[in-house]
């Protein structure tokens, strides 16, 4: 047996192997777009690493996709195999990876917990469990997991900056801006390239307001993003939302165009329907949408995907997202059977099931109903999820498109209990007041908010 880079024994057939096993660890922790290339490194070095085959199976699982759930569970069974005289925290590795391709992604986090509880620097336990407790809509848990972890964390690790990043996005998630921005800068002074830093700070200024600092802030650490992945795409994303609350409708299309939606790029070529990617376009041209800004053809390409993506259920926060690029083509038809699909996957037994079942599919309903002018069905649709929809996922910026959705069905039907329900929800969620808000103002006004 051999030790990997944090102090922890790996069964392994050679300290090559081990290191080959580091490096793809870290590309995964840093956001690196040649991540396959590494993990195809560990297994070449090591075709029975236990670990390695884990790892591939977690990899197929991060990308939210119904055609990689067979290379998730066949990676599964041969990390078993591989893993029954390893140590118990490789084998407990194998069953949060058998839960979460199961639709337990619930018992997944657990599993992870309880590894960090006698191994509180597993980087990939810790990493997999702020990520999943992030779709699951629980940034309590997030911050309890860097709580629990960060008294064994030291700067002299590989992963330091994990840990401040990962610190910086649960307390901006949790309200605690002063504290989540502090950490982010400090991350970002460790290592200005680190795009989670980068991104909870970014959060912390869209939350607070901070147009205009949001925009320098990313437009000056933009040079350190080459060769990360698609989570390059979500900080551009970020941009432009910071320049939709200024206005500059022109400049959101262009970064739409070149930054976070260029179809002509191999990171998007290689990934053409991953789920932020879709969440980030579609909820963009919505938000434009309902500012009336002319988005012309870009839902197309989008409505082509979602239609190929029907009955794919594993992102439940990005299924309305499919949802309005088919009610914006007008693709009715394909989004009845997308409705279809999702209340056959919501029938199953799971967590994964039940989100879909209560949040997703009522929201998406709704989706397409508001696409289609019955805005009072938008709204009675949505109406019982509106508490619990963060279960879904997503952040409190990512979240927000949906409330514009209720929103703007309210004030179309007409509704107003029902828009002074979603701006006392805004008002209490945000620091900034609606009236300073592009998607809330002309409510607010209207009904005493500004």
């Amino acid at each position: 047996m051999y030790r990997d880079s944090y102090g922890l024994t790996v069964m392994a057939a050679s300290d090559r192997a081990v290191q080959a096993l580091d490096h793809a660890v870290l590309g995964y922790l840093t956001y690196r777009a040649d991540l396959p290339d590494r993990l195809r490194a560990v297994l070449a070095a090591d075709p029975e690493l236990g670990m390695g085959h884990c790892l591939k199976g977690y990899l197929a699982m991060l990308g939210y996709r119904q055609a990689l759930l067979p290379v998730a569970a066949e990676a599964a069974a041969e990390a078993r195999r591989l893993t029954r005289h390893a140590t118990n925290r490789e084998q407990a590795h194998v069953a949060a990876l058998e839960a979460w391709a199961g639709g337990q992604p619930d018992r997944a986090v657990a599993i992870w917990e309880e590894i960090l509880a006698e191994h509180p620097r597993d980087a990939v336990a810790f990493r997999l469990a702020h990520f999943v407790n992030f779709w699951l809509g629980r940034p309590d848990l997030m911050l309890a997991s860097v709580l629990g972890v960060q008294r064994h964390w030291t700067p002299e690790l590989p992963v330091w900056v994990c840990l401040l990043a990962c610190r910086c996005f649960a307390l901006e998630e949790c309200g605690r801006y002063t504290e989540a921005e502090a950490a982010g800068r400090a991350a970002i002074e460790h290592d200005p390239a680190d795009l989670w830093a980068a991104h909870g700070v970014a959060h912390v200024m869209e939350m607070q307001g901070r147009r205009a600092e949001g925009i320098a802030w990313l437009d000056e650490l933009s040079p350190q993003w080459d060769g990360a992945n698609n989570l390059r795409h979500h900080l551009w994303w970020h941009a432009a939302l910071f320049h939709l609350e200024q206005r500059a409708t022109d400049r959101v299309l262009a970064l739409y165009d070149a930054a976070f939606r260029n179809l002509d790029t191999p990171l998007t070529q290689a990934q053409p329907d991953l789920y932020i990617d879709v969440q980030n376009a579609a909820s963009m041209l919505f938000r434009l949408q309902l500012r009336g800004v002319e988005v012309g053809e870009r839902w197309t390409e989008l409505a082509d995907k979602a239609e190929a993506r029907i009955g794919d259920c594993q992102s439940a926060f990005t299924l309305p997202h499919w949802m309005m690029a088919l009610g914006a083509t007008g693709r009715v038809a394909a989004g009845a059977r997308m409705l279809a699909a999702m209340r056959e996957f919501g029938a199953r037994q799971g967590l994964a099931a039940e989100l879909v079942r209560r949040y997703a599919l009522p929201v998406s309903e709704a989706v397409l109903a508001h696409a289609s002018g019955d805005h009072a069905r938008t709204v009675a649709l949505m109406r019982p999820a509106l508490g619990g929809m963060y279960r879904l996922g997503g952040s409190h910026a990512q979240q927000d498109v949906l409330e514009q959705l209720y929103l703007d069905a309210a004030m179309k039907a007409g509704l107003a209990d029902d828009v002074r329900l979603l701006l006392e929800r805004a008002a209490a969620r945000h620091p900034v007041p609606p009236g300073r808000r592009i998607g809330y103002a002309a409510a607010a006004r209207t009904y005493g908010f500004a």
